[in-house]
Formats: structure tokens, sequence, C-alpha cells
């Protein structure tokens, strides 16, 4: 005989929550989420296929699409949207050995990047390491952010360029 599960318990066994991990009050989460060693914001929302790793910071009141990876060293701050898809990188130079053995977290540099209040992440989009996005900014489906986006800047395209400067009325 097979025990028939409920929706909540189903959902639970399809996520993947450490228990290093600091959850903020309200949070939601979708199946096939795996987080570890994070910490995410009070109502900040996850949606399903998405890994958050050690050392990530989410602020509150976000929304982190589908199939969305955030590594190790990415600061996401309060109202940021992610779209689906997005991809941020922790590593200027990655390699998968050194010395010829398998790369351990001793053989490369961590590379921090931090998205401002705010800020959008257009579906597709690819953060390097080491960029600034700034507040309110929005970054295009698709472009490749390779250098510091200004507050409140359009940029799109790769390399991601500038389209325009927002106004204080436009939204």
């Amino acid at each position: 005989m097979t025990a028939e599960l409920t929706g909540a318990e189903r959902d639970e066994l399809l996520r993947r929550v450490a228990p290093d991990v600091s959850l903020g009050r309200g949070v939601r989460m979708y199946a096939f989420v795996n987080l570890y060693g994070c910490t995410v914001g009070d109502e900040t929302s996850i949606g399903t296929f998405v890994e958050i790793q050690k050392g990530a910071v989410i602020g509150a009141r976000c929304k982190i699409q589908s199939h969305t990876f955030i590594c190790e060293g990415v600061t996401i701050e309060d109202e940021v949207f992610v779209g689906h898809n997005v991809s941020f990188i922790n590593d200027t130079y990655p390699r998968a050995t050194a010395g010829g053995s398998l790369q351990t977290e001793a053989d490369w540099k961590l590379v921090p990047t931090v998205v401002r209040r705010g800020a959008s992440l257009g579906t597709g989009s690819t953060i390097l390491g080491g960029v600034t996005i700034g507040e309110e900014a929005i970054v295009g489906a698709g472009s490749v952010v390779t250098r510091d986006v200004p507050p409140r800047t359009v940029v799109a395209g790769n390399p991601a360029r500038v389209l325009r400067t927002l106004s204080d009325t436009s939204r």
C-alpha cells in the first residue's frame, strides 16, 4: 500500500534547504529549489529550479524567477527582480584543475557581485563577477553584464551597453 502525499508534503520532498540556510519571515519557495549556506530576506519568492549557494545574500521582498543560479559571493539587496534563467559568475578565470588535480576552494579567488536595491535583471542575463548593478537599474533580457551599471540606467546587449537613463518620473 502506498501513502498519498499532500501537495505541501510533495513540495517539501522536492526542495533541498540545508540546515545552515537563514530564511526570513514569509519566504515562499517552489519545487526543486536547492539552498545551502545562504541568507534570504523576508517575503522573498524563490521559483522552481533555483540554486542559491553558500555565502550568497538575498534581501527582502525579492522575486527570484525559475532556473536561476546565484553563486557564492553574490549580494542581492531588497526589492530586486531576478528574471528566469539568470546566471551569476564568481570566478574570473575558471579552471577544472590546478596542477593536474581537480581544483579545491583554495585554488581560486572569489569575485563578489552586488545588485543594489530595486534593480531588475532580465530573463537569461549573465552577470560577471566583480560587477555592481546600481539601484533601480534595468538589465535587458539576454544581456551579458561585464562592467558596473549605474543607478537608474537601462542596459542591454552582449556586452551590455547603456541604452538610457531613467528619469524621476519613469517606471
